[in-house]
């Protein structure tokens, strides 16, 4: 049998009175209780943000992306797409040039993210779970059509019955001086409205054409992109794709005889790794917050202790007397703090995982935002922040149970001289 457990078990259950120690204790408990549900809570909300927004990036935007190093364009020649789409776990490659533009659509006009694209973009299906009005749809019978951000269409007044009136995307010529005034000064090409589309409002401002018509309007050769787009097969591990990508256009961009522009190749999470460093650094301030919180709860457990150590000074020296070492009474009060901490931890981790678990599943608590892409809050719960709030508690149980216990040792110590 464990001693200092079986004694430390004693004088949490005891029933003979309920004492101002003994309505301390369970203060502390419930003030770890409720720390420890707030962290695993708000850990888990943060969570959800991040796969959140790679869900909304992912409805947008590729798996793997290639762009210069420098500048905005280059030159990707047959046989850079032809080794590109022959690199294991390639599923599509989509040319892209894209640029700011203004737009103009009966009286009204804005400045727009024009991404022209090839005709195998639509194939990607990334899009068709975001399209709100229309259909996806850029060229047909030799029409160009383009597929317009909900953001835009507002802006715009936008009627897609209205097939008469084209949208007009403007762009400024290469070497021409800037004026309204110049009717030479902007390039100009009339499109269809087909469709439109709602992600978030990031990409609010983004219209998407045929790769002919924007590079027409920027005044690109033929073969001139700003990057190049690639979707995965599904299970390719990205890491190794996005390696073995870089080999190629590394090896396409050095050769001896055709020097080209550098190329880097990055994944979805590459482009956005600031967001996700923003949430992590805020994730990591609100868990020292909330860590320094249950410490301050944590406190009465030191008080409580210190408390019962005077309640308990006969008990002490009579199991001095009867044999009991310095530490066999550290180790009884160090077991009185940890019962007392734990109890109210592992309440507050079973409350907090519940409570994240049925926001998952029944999405009680609403964002209260119209224009949002989902209607309840996010949360998803992670071992690693389970694990890292367990280890947080006992820590701060051994920090603020240590001194009640050691002054405790000290009694018997005194006791003994």
């Amino acid at each position: 049998m464990n001693l200092p457990a079986w004694i430390a078990r004693r004088y949490f259950f005891s029933k003979k009175k309920r004492s101002f120690i003994s309505w301390l204790s369970i203060l502390s408990m419930l003030g770890v209780g409720v720390g420890t549900m707030a962290l695993v809570i708000v850990l888990s909300v943060f969570n959800g943000m991040e796969d959140l927004n790679r869900q909304i990036f992912k409805t947008f935007e590729s798996d793997i992306t290639i762009t210069p190093k420098e500048g905005k364009r280059f030159m990707a020649s047959p046989q850079l797409l032809a080794r590109l789409r022959q690199t294991p776990g390639v599923l599509l490659l989509t040319a892209v040039a894209q640029d700011n533009a203004l737009a103009k659509y009966a009286n009204g006009q804005t400045v727009v993210r024009l991404k022209g694209v090839d005709d195998n973009y639509l194939q990607r299906q990334q899009l068709d779970s975001a399209l709100i009005e229309g259909k996806l749809l850029l060229r047909r019978d030799g029409i160009n059509f383009a597929v317009v951000a909900d953001g835009v269409r507002s802006d715009l007044s936008i009627s897609l019955i209205d097939i008469l009136t084209p949208l007009e995307i403007l762009y400024p010529r290469s070497g021409q001086s800037f004026s309204v005034l110049n009717p030479d000064a902007f390039s100009s090409e009339s499109l269809t409205v087909a469709g439109v589309f709602f992600i978030e409002s990031r990409y609010d401002n983004f219209v998407l054409a045929p790769l002919a018509t924007a590079r027409a309007l920027f005044g690109y050769q033929p073969n001139e992109v700003t990057s190049l787009e690639l979707q995965l097969r599904p299970g390719t591990d990205e890491g190794q794709a996005r390696q073995a990508l870089q080999e190629v256009v590394d090896k396409a961009t050095t050769a001896a005889d055709r020097p080209g522009t550098a190329l880097i190749v990055q994944s979805r999470d590459d482009l956005n790794v600031d967001l996700y460093r923003a949430i992590r650094v805020e994730k990591l301030f609100v868990a020292l917050t909330l860590g320094f919180i249950i410490l301050i709860a944590s406190i009465n457990i030191f008080f409580s202790l210190s408390m019962l150590v005077i309640e308990k000074k006969e008990d002490i020296k009579i199991l001095f007397a009867m044999g009991a070492t310095a530490g066999l009474v550290r180790r009884i009060f160090l077991t009185e703090g940890a019962i007392i901490a734990l109890t109210g931890a592992v309440t507050g981790l079973v409350l907090g995982v519940v409570i994240c678990l049925a926001q998952e599943e029944y999405g009680f608590i609403r964002m209260g935002m119209v224009s949002s892409i989902v209607d309840a809050y996010p949360v998803r719960v992670y071992g690693s922040d389970i694990l890292l709030t367990g280890v947080l508690v006992i820590v701060v149980t051994i920090v603020t149970s240590w001194f009640p216990a050691q002054r405790a040792a000290r009694v018997a110590s005194v006791s003994n001289s």
